[in-house]
């Protein structure tokens, strides 16, 4: 739904999807800030990465609308949201009854039962989705998911309330990387794999609560969420290398246990207000959010066979932030109009390790400041000038590090806490014929620390400062109300901008991207907004509900 996101996955279907946005490699969720429900998704200082998205607990038949946004020019949108950011809500109620499924080869299974009846002046949304997996490998995936969802709401998304519980369980078996002269040798098949134990566990409930109130001039919001996560990820991709170095024979190999044990929970308020200035149209709106994490433990262990050997380090971590925004909305003229905005975060991080030396705390604070102009339209044809500064988190374990966990000796650096990245982007946005919109970007983001996957570690470490830069055009074209075409096309180069030896390539930058497709679907309800929506914001797409 989100035009050039590109979305891949690797290491088992249970584990989260990769991301390529705009010549980013987003791992697993790195820059790109996710919501569904109102509650978010990325997680920050997690075993795995920072930012880890996981969506399996999606449902898609659910989903209502994905709101997106290309860059951080917005005060309502924080950490992880420099690339951009995507809202997925779910449907108050569903058209009758839906029971469906679908079998293939594999073992592939999927059953989805989901309804609404009404319940006093509401709706009682449930859906229940059963899903098995082995894939095409030597050593079967064994994916098996469980995903329920349950929502009560009176109202509407402007004018009501919702509130909502989802849960989530999956566990699987993964092929992980293999070395490509172990194929072909013929020692292993294109389908085999050289652990058969690597997978993971994991599993994700969540409580949710919405509220909305629209006046005559005036729109109040406001979410309280709470979540409890796991995840156990067993990972080898080296094998023998390190256990080779270290005793000259294999006896227990390289697997190592990614683990974690999360409660988090947070809220969001926001209060927009309507009205005229001097004769001016404007929209003053103003937010405050608030998040809690606690990890207990988070954890990297060295294990054979899922059996833990060896502990590399094991931490307990309370991370906290607070945020205030305020934005203006002012037209000036029928032509042009600006919106500015600035963003207030303030976090602290307490790390208790295994290793007193990496134990500490730390706090820091940031502003971020927004402004866009946007001029026409002209004939359905607008252009748009976006600068904005945002951020994203580092793991709190490395803001208070200052030993190698691995031999508990070697000096290590700590990280700067909330690093800073600066975007600015030109664009126009046009309808030249009834149905058809698109767009031409050039937009251009500098970070002051680049955040990289270690592919030996299986994490994200901080890394140096960059800049990359790109043009991007979409389009969406829909000559009836059951054909659509969709293009998005993207170009970008990407640079470390300090001296290195190294040299100055980002390794997994993405140069370019193309995403074409035809949606054909006798009840296309995908349709183009009827005025241009905010800076950097293309179209709220409403995919069909069955």
């Amino acid at each position: 739904m989100v035009p050039g996101l590109i979305v891949t996955q690797h290491a088992g279907d249970g584990k989260a999807n990769q991301y390529f946005l705009r010549g980013f490699n987003l791992d697993h969720g790195i820059d790109f800030a996710t919501y569904v429900a109102g509650i978010p998704v990325n997680m920050p200082t997690h075993a795995h990465g920072q930012g880890y998205t996981d969506l399996n607990f999606l449902i898609p038949e659910l989903v209502d609308r994905v709101r997106y946004r290309k860059g951080h020019y917005s005060a309502d949108e924080g950490d992880f949201s420099s690339v951009g950011v995507a809202r997925i809500d779910y449907l108050r109620k569903v058209d009758g009854t839906l029971a469906q499924l679908t079998v293939g080869q594999n073992r592939y299974a999927r059953a989805l039962f989901a309804g609404s009846p009404e319940v006093g002046a509401g709706n009682l949304l449930y859906a229940a989705e059963l899903f098995t997996n082995d894939g095409p490998w030597e050593v079967p995936e064994n994916y098996r998911k469980l995903n329920g969802v349950l929502r009560y709401s009176q109202g509407t998304r402007d004018n009501g309330f919702s509130v909502s519980g989802m849960a989530y369980r999956g566990d699987w078996t993964s092929t992980d990387h293999v070395a490509k002269r172990a194929i072909d040798s013929g020692y292993i098949s294109h389908f085999g794999t050289l652990d058969p134990t690597s997978g993971g566990e994991t599993h994700r409930y969540s409580l949710s609560g919405d509220l909305s109130r629209r006046g005559s001039d005036s729109q109040s919001l406001a979410n309280v969420w709470w979540l409890k996560s796991g995840l156990d990820l067993w990972s080898n991709f080296q094998y023998c290398l390190s256990d080779l170095a270290a005793s000259g024979n294999c006896n227990t190999g390289d697997q190592f246990k990614q683990s974690e044990q999360r409660q988090a929970g947070g809220f969001t308020a926001s209060q927009a207000f309507f009205d005229r200035w001097g004769g001016f149209d404007v929209e003053n709106s103003f937010g405050v959010l608030g998040r809690i994490d606690r990890i207990r433990p988070v954890g990297l262990y060295n294990t054979a066979n899922r059996n833990t050997w060896n502990t590399v380090r094991e931490d307990r971590v309370t991370q906290r932030n607070l945020s205030l925004w305020a934005q203006n909305e002012t037209r000036w003229t029928s032509w042009f109009r600006t919106v500015t905005g600035l963003r207030g975060e303030a976090y602290d991080f307490t790390v208790d390790a295994n290793l007193p030396d990496n134990s500490g705390k730390v706090s820091d604070q940031m502003l971020t400041p927004k402004l866009s102009m946007i001029f026409g339209p002209w004939r359905k044809t607008e252009f748009y000038l976006n600068y904005g500064q945002g951020f994203h988190s580092n793991d709190a374990r490395g803001t208070t590090i200052s030993v190698d966990p691995a031999d508990g000796v070697t000096r290590a650096d700590p990280v700067q806490p909330l690093v800073r990245t600066t975007g600015y982007e030109a664009g126009v946005r046009s309808e030249p014929v009834a149905g058809w919109q698109t767009t031409l970007a050039l937009w251009q983001l500098t970070s002051d620390s680049e955040l990289l996957f270690v592919g030996d570690a299986g994490t994200t470490e901080a890394s140096r400062p960059s800049r990359r830069y790109g043009a991007e055009w979409n389009t969406l074209y829909l000559p009836t109300d059951w054909l659509a075409f969709d293009a998005a096309l993207a170009w970008s180069h990407a640079q470390f901008t300090d001296a290195d030896p190294v040299g100055k390539y980002i390794p997994g930058a993405i140069q370019t991207t193309a995403n074409v497709g035809i949606i054909i679907d006798d009840q296309l309800s995908c349709r183009l907004p009827t005025e241009f929506p905010d800076p950097a914001f293309l179209r709220c797409v409403q995919p069909v509900q069955q």
